[in-house]
């Protein structure tokens, strides 16, 4: 008896079939407004799944399709493919246009992070308001960082996994090179030494992170 009590117990906690949690996966991120990590994923699904697993399942099934599944900083969420882009344009709400002095903040933090208002200013050459970095915060591009272990302990920033997901990024590595920040219109000319990421001219393999329209964010 206690054998056949010990199987019935196994049975309540066994975790459906992989393809049963890849669609339980696939109904969360769908109802999702902001990406989902795994453990979130785990949380919600019933004991024993492997929302790791499953996510490798879905993602492979949508390969090619007109959503797939990314990876925003440790989280996933479903996109439009980049290629279908153009069909939301008319859906697309504009977002308020960044000041010069926002755009080479948010540049600077995004290439040197984790980084100090005074690193900032240093790079800049010319100090931070605190309206450009509320601006920044405001918009959930940025955050605070941890705090450096020099005197004083200044706090750094860094970006978020907002800003990551605008621009289509899986992490702060993927962000563009030389050529695509000056097609953006963040370099007009070649910058001075330190004001941008230390890329060479020629960086023609660097991500195609700003798709279409994003540009416009970085006009003056």
């Amino acid at each position: 008896m206690s054998d056949v009590h010990e199987e019935k117990e196994e049975s309540l906690f066994e975790a459906p079939p992989i393809a049963e949690q890849e669609r339980m996966c696939e109904a969360i991120l769908f109802a999702s407004a902001e990406p989902v990590t795994v453990r979130e994923l785990e949380t919600r699904l019933p004991h024993g799944c492997d929302a790791a697993e499953a996510l490798v399942h879905l993602r492979r099934r949508y390969d090619g399709r007109g959503v797939r599944l990314v990876k925003v900083g440790d989280a996933w969420a479903m996109r439009t493919a980049p290629d279908l882009g153009f069909l939301m344009e008319k859906e697309t709400v504009e977002i308020r246009k960044l000041s010069r002095a926002a755009i080479e903040t948010l540049a600077i933090i995004a290439y040197h992070q984790p980084v100090t208002r005074a690193e900032i200013e240093e790079i800049r050459g010319v100090s931070v308001s605190r309206g450009t970095v509320d601006q920044l915060l405001e918009m959930e591009w940025i955050r605070f960082g941890r705090r450096k272990m020099t005197p004083g302990r200044p706090v750094t920033f860094v970006v978020t996994q907002g800003f990551l997901d605008h621009f289509g990024l899986e992490n702060a590595r993927d962000l563009p090179g030389l050529k695509e920040l000056r097609a953006a219109g963040l370099l007009e000319n070649r910058p001075p030494p330190g004001t941008v990421p230390q890329m060479g001219d020629g960086d023609e393999d660097a991500e195609e992170a700003l798709q279409k329209g994003q540009s416009e964010l970085f006009e003056d």
